[in-house]
């Protein structure tokens, strides 16, 4: 499925040809995000991620970079997480020279300008702003605060208005400096192409790039002995609900277990948490799970909305389904939600975007890389005494964190459900 590279500098250069498609999808991915910022650098790479869109000496404003990627009809964007920064285009198949040249641009040769910079700094305070107005996405940075309390991981990734409104130039450039360099990124690139002009293009554009020496990451705090609750009162239409437990890493050889176990709970409209919230008691238009992997820790986590009134209902019903993991999945059961597992997976492989950013975050952020094929194997392979252990093994109450966002004064009644201790 994918042929790997690492020029001399440190460069990895992965490449999956899809020779029946008309698109290619390049993307760039750094190994740096929030958890590498202290607290009065929160933001920094979201923030760096912004100005590498405005511009370069070759193209100094931010119109001619998206003009260069718009007038042939391409798409581009970018992302910052915890632990990784993307950078991707996606055009046409006879304008990968294009996207090539200003993607290598963009990231390699930003200009930082001082101007654009103190522009782009209200521009991403009113970004956080927007989030800050969202319940449900209050509610996704509230679970994360209560799960990792004072520590990076819990922070959001674009950091607060405090520490954006101070992050200088000189700070964001030390990142750059530090993680901006071959040996600390990945290159990938998938649709109509093949490996050798791949490899040939980047180490002509970047096989002279300098190396460095990468900062390290903030480990996560797992210290956690009690349910912790966090409520924020907001005059919603909805209480926006999450519960989250302590997960796995990236590299934990159960991950699967881990993934095939949250398809069973609420991934899909056939899932457990879907029938029983919507379609049995009408609490609910929205109910989910899913599992986020990070370096050395994990979170398996469950969103709900419903209305305020219902709340408590619905954290009671929430749990009485996790409780039922931990008795059992019947073999039928784990086969429908494999053939879910896999065939979203496979599904998703026939876009060239996703390809290329699944394969680059794995060569970036896994000890090992691998195929769709070798993926969907370790599901099959999976048994239900394996998913009955993992059950057992997340689902620990005294390890539960709620967050709720909603008209809620008191977090009395929440604590009571989780027995967790009342806040000071």
């Amino acid at each position: 499925m994918f042929q790997q590279t690492t020029l001399d500098n440190g460069l990895r250069i992965i490449t999956s040809s899809m020779p029946h498609t008309r698109s290619v999808t390049l993307g760039f991915m750094v190994g740096g995000g929030s958890r590498y910022e202290s607290d009065e650098e929160a933001g920094a790479f979201h923030f760096i991620e912004h100005l590498c869109f405005k511009g370069t000496p070759s193209r100094p404003t931010p119109r001619e970079i998206s003009e260069t990627i718009e007038g042939v009809g391409g798409i581009m964007n970018a992302s910052t997480d915890r632990e990784i920064t993307t950078y991707w285009c996606k055009v046409a198949r006879p304008h990968f020279d294009i996207a090539l040249d200003l993607l290598v641009d963009m990231v390699c040769n930003p200009l930082f300008d001082a101007n654009e910079l103190e522009k782009e700094r209200n521009v991403i305070l009113e970004e956080l702003a927007m989030s800050n107005d969202h319940p449900d996405a209050r509610a996704g940075l509230l679970i994360d605060e209560t799960m990792w309390p004072n520590q990076a991981l819990g922070r959001d990734v674009g950091g607060s208005h405090e520490s954006v409104s101070k992050l200088s130039r000189d700070a964001m450039m030390r990142f750059v400096t530090h993680q901006y360099v071959p040996s600390n990124a990945v290159v990938s690139v998938a649709g109509n192409v093949t490996h050798e002009e791949v490899v040939e293009s980047f180490n002509r554009y970047l096989g002279d790039w300098k190396t460095g020496t990468p900062l390290d990451w903030f480990p996560a705090i797992n210290d956690q002995t009690a349910p912790r609750v966090r409520t924020e009162y907001r005059k919603s239409e909805q209480a926006h609900i999450c519960l989250s437990l302590q997960g796995l890493s990236i590299d934990d050889p159960q991950r699967y277990i881990a993934d095939m176990l949250s398809a069973v709970l609420g991934e899909g409209m056939s899932s457990r948490l879907f029938l029983e919230l919507r379609e049995e008691r009408g609490l609910a238009y929205e109910a989910n799970s899913g599992n986020s992997h990070y370096r050395d820790t994990g979170a398996f986590e469950i969103y709900a909305a419903v209305d305020p009134k219902n709340a408590v209902v619905a954290i009671e019903t929430i749990l009485e389904e996790l409780e039922k993991l931990k008795s059992g999945i019947p073999e039928s059961e784990l086969t429908k939600s494999k053939e879910f597992a896999k065939g979203r997976l496979l599904l998703r492989m026939e876009d060239t975007r996703s390809v290329a950013l699944w394969l680059g975050s794995q060569a970036l952020m896994r000890k090992e890389m691998l195929t769709v094929d070798e993926v969907v194997e370790r599901i099959d392979c999976i048994t239900t005494d394996e998913l009955h252990q993992m059950a057992k093994t997340l689902i620990v109450p005294e390890r539960m964190n709620m967050a709720v966002v909603g008209p809620f004064r008191s977090a009395a009644k929440f604590e009571k459900l989780l027995g967790a201790p009342a806040a000071a």
